[in-house]
């Protein structure tokens, strides 16, 4: 699998934050495998990259392909396929449901990655086994981004894109993550994509941006 982004450009994008950028408006192949680390101050994109690969943009302009197929042909069914198949995604705001407890959350993906640890090892290894039962709603969002990675982890994907997850984790607790986080993108063999206001040291990465 290999994504390329030609020229891309998101729209609309002031020409400071372009003219800056090392992604914007430059050529970008991000190879099977790949760990890439984008770095940005707020506002340069971060998020709209991430979405765009994952086929919730589509405001660009410039040439931006998934495996050789042009994004913007691909049909909504060959989307759904990506993103249930191919592609896992914390979201910068979680994406979860309050109302739902944090174990059903982490049930609503059917699909299941077999080379993740099961959920209850992963639940434990975070320290997130007393909360499993409790409403979204009433964790911190420390808790919350945690229960978003054991999500995201539990599903298949060949590429994982990870939108600032660890922002409200102390060291140790960020430390437990990206521990979880390596041990199962590389039993996956499959790559990486993390942005962040700063830096994840605990992370491996083979190509670093500044967005």
């Amino acid at each position: 699998m290999l994504i390329e982004l030609n020229k891309v450009v998101p729209t609309p994008l002031p020409d400071k934050v372009i003219k800056s950028s090392e992604i914007w408006d430059h050529n970008l192949r991000i190879e099977s495998q790949s760990k890439i680390l984008i770095s940005a101050q707020s506002g340069m994109g971060k998020s709209t990259l991430l979405h765009l690969i994952y086929g919730l943009r589509h405001d660009y302009t410039g040439q931006f392909s998934i495996a050789g197929k042009p994004a913007k042909k691909l049909t909504f069914k060959q989307w759904e396929k990506w993103r249930r198949d191919s592609i896992s995604l914390v979201f910068q705001d979680l994406r979860l449901f309050p109302h739902l407890s944090a174990q059903e959350n982490i049930e609503l993906i059917p699909e299941i990655n077999p080379s993740a640890p099961s959920v209850e090892e992963m639940v434990d290894r975070l320290g997130m086994g007393p909360y499993l039962q409790q409403l979204v709603s009433s964790l911190s969002h420390g808790q919350r981004q945690r229960i978003a990675i054991i999500r995201a982890l539990h599903k298949p994907f060949r590429i994982l894109l990870l939108d600032e997850p660890f922002s409200h984790l102390d060291k140790s607790n960020q430390i437990l993550a990206c521990e979880l986080i390596k041990e199962v993108v590389e039993q996956q063999q499959a790559g990486l994509i993390l942005s962040s206001l700063g830096s994840a040291s605990s992370l491996p990465f083979d190509y670093k941006y500044k967005l």
